[in-house]
């Protein structure tokens, strides 16, 4: 029999046992307190960005915009008044944007009201088109609805001139695109409608309409929004690009029986809607087009389900890497926003990858209005959109010049965030308001349903705009938004949908115009106080393609800025497709150059405030 080993004794095991604990309990020890401090410090991180959004003062350097720095203020010591007077009346517009409503609470009527400035005749100063919706043909006992109206610039006053322009007045038209598309150096019109797009040709400001919008009208069935005319494929013509927003009818919305209350019929969400493909049309350098979008890369589709995934309201058209190619970015309702990579004449859509597609906290937004601008002053783009009631407007900023299609929502961070949330907002455009050399961003607000008091307590149908004045690029958030007190006549609600601008009674700054969804337009005079400034002109003859998309780069008293001949702006908008400058209390003279579409550069001088008119070479 085998004798057992004799039992080892305990007191060796012991050892090891008590400094193995040791160990352990010192370990432990350490990684609870490495936790407690991460966790610190991420509630330290979260007080911290809230205390960034919702700050209302903080220090900036108050400096000549031109100059240089100097001593350090509050934003409410550095911001000036910035007066908008509501002179509709006085200089003669008239249009109500009337989308036909009758009761039925049907989807479109509250996406109507758009607006463009443009030269119709040539004497280079802006006319003004606005459109939105119609009778519906089913509604028998309505009155007449104009769904167009044309608005002749005499001086700074405007003379209706709809009645025997050409416009039709038979369609349910959402908003308009403006160029030159058979290069005959006047300016056309597209019309984006519910049901068959319209297409204008202008013949010193009479206008013919072309039979099947020259190939762009699409089917009876499609909802299209904004639009946009640039040359995709850098052959010097205009090509047109669509936005669709839901394949929609009067029996799939109101079998959807929206409500609020519970009982009554209340306007309802894209969410129960299938989504459309966006369109692009080549033009073949008459007007005339071909679509080219599935070859092109402009469909983009549900991986689960293989059916459209876009519910587009709005676009803006920019080269965001600056390689000579005009990108495309769209804003989304509901669903992911789509950037489309131009790469020599073939989309690629990258939104995810750049991170446009969602908001900073990754989900898709009610989007609505869109605009890009570099707010910074520092070649990094940054692009805004204007989104639903209770979601935050997103500021999609570039990382850094060297990486231009990565981006973040900047929106909180840069002091756009908590202000924008409360309101419902579809126009939004950047421009230099007080024309001290840096664009600042205004936000058009206005609810869909006139009831929603009733339901929410913190909405209202009627809503202020949101003017934000840019601090500079020294202040810790760049965007401040200005005070009621302190805007005119934009502090009064409005039912806001469309909004541009323009310099209508050429005094060197820009004015506004603003469409309402179901009531009158309303056109703002810029009342800030008079500083120099520069409008660029670019005169590109029988190849319009060259101009839009163009950059445009000012030296002032050794400081750079830039801008680009961006007319697609906001939502269902269209300004004049030129460049301005402020020059602020800074030298009124310097250089500049023209980056045209297709890779010509033009250098020109200028000396004194006004407008230069600058032509390829």
């Amino acid at each position: 029999m085998t004798t057992p080993p004799e039992p080892q004794k305990h007191d060796d095991v012991e050892d090891e046992v008590i400094s193995t604990d040791g160990t352990v309990i010192a370990q432990a020890f350490r990684w609870s307190l490495l936790a407690l401090v991460v966790l610190v410090g991420g509630i330290f991180g979260v007080v911290t960005l809230l205390s960034d959004e919702e700050a209302e003062v903080e220090q900036i350097i108050d400096r000549d915009p031109i100059v240089g720095p100097g001593r350090l203020v509050t934003i409410a010591e550095q911001q000036p008044p910035l007066p908008f007077a509501d002179v509709t009346e006085a200089i003669g517009v008239s249009f109500v944007h009337d989308s036909g409503a009758a009761g039925e609470k049907l989807l479109p009527e509250t996406m109507v009201g758009g607006v463009a400035w443009f030269d119709m005749d040539g004497d280079q100063d802006p006319d003004l088109l606005l459109t939105g919706g119609t009778s519906w043909p089913w509604d028998h006992l309505g009155g007449e609805v104009r769904p167009l109206g044309l608005y002749r610039n005499d001086a700074g006053r405007f003379v209706d001139v709809t009645q025997g322009s050409g416009l039709p007045q038979d369609a349910y038209v959402m908003g308009p695109a403006i160029g030159d598309v058979d290069g005959d150096g006047d300016l056309d019109v597209f019309l984006s409608c519910l049901g068959q797009d319209r297409l204008l040709l202008n013949d010193e400001g009479t206008f013919s309409e072309v039979p099947n919008a020259g190939g762009a009208a699409g089917s009876a069935d499609a909802w299209s929004s904004s639009s946009g005319f640039f040359d995709y494929d850098r052959d010097g013509d205009l090509d047109l690009f669509v936005c669709r927003y839901v394949q929609w009818s009067r029996t799939i919305d109101l079998e959807l029986a929206f409500t609020l209350n519970g009982t009554d019929r209340a306007y309802g969400p894209p969410t129960n809607y299938q989504g459309a493909h966006c369109r692009l049309f080549e033009n073949d350098g008459t007007g005339t087009f071909r679509d080219v979008s599935a070859e092109r890369g402009v469909e983009v589709e549900n991986p689960a389900t293989g059916l459209p995934l876009g519910k587009a309201l709005a676009l803006t058209i920019c080269d965001f890497d600056r390689d000579g190619w005009l990108d495309v970015m769209v804003a989304n309702d509901t669903v992911q926003n789509f950037m489309f990579h131009n790469q020599a004449g073939a989309f690629v859509e990258i939104g995810a990858s750049s991170g446009v597609a969602f908001d900073r906290l990754g989900a898709a937004t009610g989007a609505m209005g869109i605009d890009v601008a570099e707010p910074r002053g520092d070649a990094r783009l940054a692009i805004a959109v204007a989104n639903f009631a209770n979601e935050a407007s997103s500021l999609y900023a570039a990382e850094d010049p060297d990486h231009p299609l990565r981006f973040t929502d900047m929106s909180g961070a840069e002091g756009l965030g908590t202000p924008s949330r409360q309101r419902l907002s579809f126009g939004l455009c950047f421009f230099d308001v007080d024309m001290d050399g840096r664009e600042d961003l205004l936000q058009i607000n206005g609810h869909l349903e006139e009831e929603i008091a009733e339901v929410q307590a913190s909405q209202a149908y009627r809503q202020p705009a949101q003017l934000f004045w840019n601090c500079g690029h020294d202040a810790k958030r760049c965007l401040a938004l200005a005070p009621d007190e302190t805007v005119g006549d934009l502090a009064k609600p409005l039912v806001g949908r469309g909004a541009g601008f323009a310099d209508f009674d050429g005094d060197g700054d820009l004015d506004l115009a603003v469409a309402q969804a179901g009531a009158p337009t309303v056109v703002y005079r810029n009342d800030a106080p008079a500083v120099a400034s520069l409008r660029v002109i670019p005169e590109v003859g029988d190849q319009p393609g060259l101009a839009i998309g163009a950059e445009v780069v000012l030296t002032v008293d050794g400081v750079t800025r830039r801008s680009r001949i961006a007319p697609t702006r906001s939502y269902l908008t269209q300004v004049p497709a030129e460049a301005w400058f402020g020059l602020g209390n800074g030298s009124a003279s310097g250089t500049g150059t023209v980056s045209w579409i297709g890779g010509k550069t033009t250098s020109f001088t200028f000396n004194g405030s006004g407008t230069v008119v600058v032509r390829p070479e």
